[in-house]
């Protein structure tokens, strides 16, 4: 009898147990990281009796956690790897936007200025047309400024993000080490501590990329996506955000371990933290430096032209755009004193490429700061033979010198956008006319004609001084008393930066007078060829068009973000198929957890009957003692 109380009172205990873990399981349904519980029950030993042994009923032996290392492991992998991609496709999204929309582009206020001096060509002397190519051109500059300023807040927002990221990747990775120190220094830890501890290690891998390695003791390794140790054992490292050597004003994340920092290399990271990094490297810088380059392209191809036209002063044209100069930024360990001083030298060699700069003791070498791949460049740094690199060029300071293994990164575009200015104010210093017109003389008795006057040297000292053609005979000429000349109809004679075709049957003594256009001219010719130059071939060794490039990099940009979208919305296919993977195993079914607990209450109520029935028999036991 008292062998029938101890099985009924076992089982009492043991059910009741069990439905307390049903109920815990219940309970966490919606807990993050939750891994359910089962009891695993075992019968007790039995008590020998001369007959045999008789069984003294169950006892719990463990309450197992339902979880699998390979689908956690998984699960933890898409998870730093979404993490990464959903950073990365937010802010690619927002720059699509920004360069795609209408009212934020700058495919408007570029079509509206270039529109506006197609408008002065045809009227060149009126004041209302050239005040209006000056309100089109200062909105395109507004413009131009407006999204560079975007750009920075973008770059601003990184920073913001790496600087929380890795705060939290710090509290993460102190609370897991902390859990390690828990749970290495027990025999059987909870399923609870080390759901929790899993929850911990899959934040932080969101926000760093890597995996977990279980070591001997139930501890738990955790490493960045570059294999750099966040958690080791019971120690953890810290995350730091420190000023980049180039620009300070930009931060980069280090590793900080007994008082050592290691800058992280920007492809050591994945999760919300590679996400960003990667953003900046590969979406933001490029576009904010080809945005400089089609700036810098436009100020440099407009400023030529310009120049080579007269304004109604009856002055040659002056720069249009204010362009600032490339920009160079030397390294925070530089030991010399030496100063770069940059300009532009081709725009058509013109490249957005940064380009690292080093100085190795004897000559200057220029490598691509990302790959360190060799990049071509001519010329030893001299004011008189500078160095020359993607169409810069480069003079050391007079007076500065350089250390050895001293480096200056280079950024050939990048920050133009947002300086580029509108060089003029009056509207009368707009140069629409050709500098130069070519005049028939009235006595001329043969048939002989200029035409296609044009400027070929702006910069010519002679541009504007009065030449004389004069015809000996049908087959020669002068010039200014120079010569003779052959002539050949429909030729081209070049003179003094321009140029002039003569065609026709000239008679001897005909005459033709090339000379300055003077002040208050009507003349278009300048403001023609002006009108035209976003569709000159003028980038790209001069097989791209200016307007070509401003497509080019709205397609750019939009093809980084739909990239991005695609590679984000793949990787949530697969994380969803992990985390039904890891559900599967882990997650609490409430249809299993009601059959579970219907059974086990009627196994407890058995398991009272049991002990009912044990008093009932000992009751009668001692009712039959008494009589």
């Amino acid at each position: 009898m008292s062998n029938l109380l101890a099985t009924g009172s076992s089982a009492l205990i043991a059910f009741q147990r069990a439905l307390s873990t049903v109920g815990h399981n219940v309970a966490n349904i919606n807990t993050p990281g939750y891994s359910r519980q089962r009891v695993e029950f075992e019968a007790r030993d039995g008590t020998y009796f001369g007959y045999g042994y008789q069984g003294n009923g169950v006892q719990i032996v463990d309450v197992r956690r339902m979880a699998d290392s390979l689908a956690t492991s998984r699960l933890l992998d898409s998870g730093g790897e979404l993490a990464r991609l959903q950073q990365l496709s937010t802010l690619s999204t927002r720059m699509d936007q920004l360069f795609s929309e209408k009212a934020t582009g700058i495919g408007a206020p570029w079509s509206s200025f270039f529109d506006s001096v197609n408008a002065l060509s045809s009227n060149a002397a009126g004041s209302a047309d050239r005040e209006s190519v000056l309100a089109q051109a200062n909105a395109l500059v507004t413009r131009f400024r407006q999204m560079d300023q975007h750009l920075d807040g973008l770059d601003t927002e990184v920073n913001a993000g790496l600087t929380a990221a890795t705060g939290e990747v710090n509290r993460l990775a102190k609370e897991i080490a902390q859990l390690n120190g828990r749970i290495g220094g027990s025999s059987s830890p909870s399923g609870d501590l080390l759901d929790r501890r899993d929850q911990l290690i899959s934040e932080l891998v969101g926000y760093t990329g890597g995996n977990a390695v279980v070591q001997d003791g139930g501890l738990v390794n955790v490493f960045s996506a570059g294999g750099q140790p966040l958690v080791v054992g019971a120690t953890a490292s810290t995350l730091v955000t420190v000023p980049d050597p180039y620009r300070p004003e930009r931060l980069q994340v280090a590793l900080e371990t007994n008082g050592q920092r290691t800058t992280l290399d920007k492809r050591a990271l994945g999760g919300q933290i590679g996400g960003l990094l990667e953003f900046r490297t590969t979406v933001l810088d490029p576009a904010a430096a080809e945005l400089g380059r089609v700036a810098t392209s436009l100020a440099q191809t407009f400023n030529a032209g310009h120049r080579a036209g007269m304004d109604q002063y009856g002055q040659l044209g002056t720069d249009f755009f204010n362009l600032p100069a490339p920009r160079i930024s030397s390294n925070a360990g530089n030991t010399g004193n030496a100063a770069l001083q940059t300009s532009v030298g081709s725009t058509g060699a013109l490249s957005a490429q940064n380009v690292l700069l080093r100085f190795d003791g004897a000559a200057w070498v220029a490598t691509n700061p990302d790959t360190g791949a060799s990049i071509p460049m001519t010329g030893t740094g001299t004011a008189t033979d500078p160095l020359v690199v993607n169409g810069i060029e480069v003079r050391l300071a007079p007076g500065t010198t350089p250390g050895t293994n001293d480096r200056f990164l280079l950024q050939p575009t990048a920050g133009a956008a947002g300086n580029l200015s509108v060089a003029i104010t009056d509207p009368a210093r707009i140069a629409a006319a050709t500098p130069v017109k070519a005049n028939t003389d009235l006595a001329n008795t043969g048939s002989g004609k200029v035409s296609g006057l044009k400027v070929t040297d702006a910069a010519n000292t002679n541009l504007l001084a009065p030449v004389d053609i004069e015809f000996i005979d049908a087959t020669q000429y002068t010039i200014n008393g120079t010569g003779p000349f052959p002539y050949t109809p429909g030729q081209t004679v070049a003179y003094n930066g321009w140029s002039v075709v003569l065609d026709g049957a000239p008679a001897a003594g005909d005459s033709f007078r090339v000379g300055p256009t003077g002040a208050n001219s009507s003349d278009n010719g300048n403001a023609k060829l002006l009108s035209n130059l976003d569709d000159a071939r003028v980038l790209n060794g001069g097989t791209l068009t200016l307007n070509g490039a401003i497509g080019g990099l709205t397609t750019q940009v939009g093809s980084a973000a739909r990239q991005a979208d695609y590679s984000a919305q793949a990787q949530q296919v697969i994380h969803d198929q992990a985390q039904a993977s890891r559900d599967a195993i882990s997650g609490v079914n409430l249809d299993e957890e009601a059959a579970d607990l219907m059974r086990l209450q009627q196994a407890y109520q058995a398991a009272s009957q049991i002990i009912a029935t044990a008093d009932t028999l000992f009751q009668s036991l001692l009712a039959a003692t008494r009589r």
